[in-house]
């Protein structure tokens, strides 16, 4: 039997191993040293983001908010703001960014025409239908992101095209954020707490809206870098996300105890059924409503005319993406301040709110129309999203006074139907007429005015007292 040879090791002494196991020991350092650095980068990253998720809580948890439910409707809120930001960024670059000025104009007026048209038949019905479904609403609210988070992953695949296909679907998106804008308002006073106003309550789910909505227009702006269908997949997740967060709500949202339907009349109790309107709710929420009825269509008005204005004439000797990042960054900023404004004032005087809003805005649009500039424009824009903004909150704060509780989640329902539908006749409007600068914004000038002049009228003849007959129940 022959013996086995031993190996003998190299005569100068080197490792008998392959090389690549003989520089395990180093590869294996750098391994543990890549492998701690990617730990600790981890564990900061997490850190940070559990901070900031903490420091989210805790604002909106302040004051009551927590234990009554308004938190968790302020973070709904704010989720439901991102998702149609980022559906907004695909339309937009679909519809209006991705061709000419002329065409774009075209693509926008058969998005009016298709969306808009039915929007304005089916908005009257959103209101009535919540009142029969009283039990409800946190169904409705997780029904409105479930549909848009369905049309959303079936907008993805239709996006690139702009095909006529993309309409219909937008015209869903667009019905459901409207059901969902009109079942948060009638929700809010469910979730009131002790400490808090319905006012601050509403400005801190606007504010939770505006601040969601700046952040995820960046986060489209990059999705839609990596393709156009990229933002509308993310809204999906979010409105995933959403559905199952409406859940979470209080079931004291689905309680309908002690409420009763506000009832919509015509000064003439034998007048039909189809001139009926919100007088049962005193004079001066009528007063409000007008007024914040005008600031809304001034806003829808800007969105439109100003869109195509700045894109076929740059203003301030920029691009025309630039003046417009401007001219919406400044209505972002007005709207945040009219939501903090909102938490500060105390609306003891609600009708003179709307009143100096509706003069600001005059103003604003007066000074636009004859020096028409990239400063002008920004403040214009500015001034409008304030007065809007503060405007709808003094409307709240005057339906929370004179409007009964009992019926007061119809009134809200019904009055945000109104001011919806207002906003699509403002967009038809700036999206009708010529483009020119001085003409534009001196109609829109004129509106607001006579609109204020009427106001003052009402003012002065019914003055800032609490309505003498409270409102009609059914």
């Amino acid at each position: 039997m022959p013996r086995p040879q031993l190996q003998e090791p190299p005569a100068d002494g080197a490792d008998p191993r392959p090389e690549a196991e003989s520089s395990s020991p180093q590869a294996g350092r750098v391994r543990n040293v890549f492998v701690r650095g990617a730990s600790a980068a981890g564990v900061r990253t997490g850190r940070v983001v559990h901070g900031t998720g903490r420091r989210i809580r805790r604002a909106t948890s302040a004051e009551g908010a927590g234990e009554s439910g308004l938190a968790k409707l302020i973070e709904l809120h704010a989720l439901n703001s991102f998702g149609d930001m980022l559906i907004t960024v695909a339309l937009a670059s679909t519809i209006f960014f991705s061709v000419p000025t002329g065409e774009a104009r075209g693509r926008v007026a058969l998005y009016l025409l298709i969306t808009m048209a039915p929007f304005a038949v089916l908005a009257p019905v959103i209101g009535p239908l919540l009142d029969r479904l009283p039990h409800g609403r946190r169904s409705a609210m997780a029904m409105s992101m479930l549909a848009r988070a369905v049309l959303a992953w079936t907008m993805a695949g239709s996006v690139t095209g702009g095909g006529i296909a993309l309409y219909p679907e937008a015209l869903g998106v667009l019905v459901a954020s409207k059901a969902y804008g009109v079942v948060r308002s009638v929700v809010v006073p469910r979730l009131l707490p002790p400490q808090l106003s319905l006012v601050k309550a509403n400005s801190r789910v606007t504010l939770a809206g505006l601040l969601a909505t700046m952040v995820a227009a960046g986060v489209g702006g990059l999705l839609h870098l990596i393709g156009p269908g990229w933002p509308l997949r993310g809204a999906f997740l979010v409105f995933v996300v959403g559905t199952l967060m409406a859940f979470h709500l209080p079931h004291k949202v689905d309680s309908a105890k002690g409420e009763q339907r506000a009832v919509l009349h015509a000064e003439d109790p034998g007048a039909a059924p189809s001139k009926a309107t919100l007088r049962t709710v005193g004079p001066s929420v009528i007063l409000a409503l007008r007024g914040v009825s005008a600031l809304r269509w001034l806003v829808g008005f800007l969105v439109m005319f100003l869109a195509f204005l700045i894109r076929s004439e740059p203003v301030g000797g920029l691009p025309a993406t630039a003046a417009l990042g401007v001219v919406a960054a400044s209505a972002g900023v007005g709207n945040a301040l009219g939501s903090v404004l909102g938490s500060w004032l105390r609306f003891r005087g609600s009708e003179a709110i709307v009143t100096a809003m509706l003069a600001l805005a005059t103003l604003a649009a007066t000074a636009a129309a004859l020096w028409y500039s990239l400063l002008t424009v920004a403040l214009f824009a500015a001034a409008s999203g304030m007065a809007a903004s503060l405007g709808k909150l003094a409307l709240d704060a005057l339906i929370q006074r004179d409007v009964p509780e009992a019926v007061r989640t119809s009134a809200f329902a019904r009055s945000e139907t109104l001011l919806q539908l207002c906003w699509v006749a403002g967009g038809v409007v700036g999206i009708s007429l010529p483009l020119n600068a001085t003409l534009g914004l001196s109609i829109a000038a004129a509106v607001v005015a006579v609109v204020l002049l009427w106001t003052l009228r009402s003012l002065a003849r019914v003055g800032v007292r609490r309505p003498s007959t409270r409102p009609r129940v059914a």
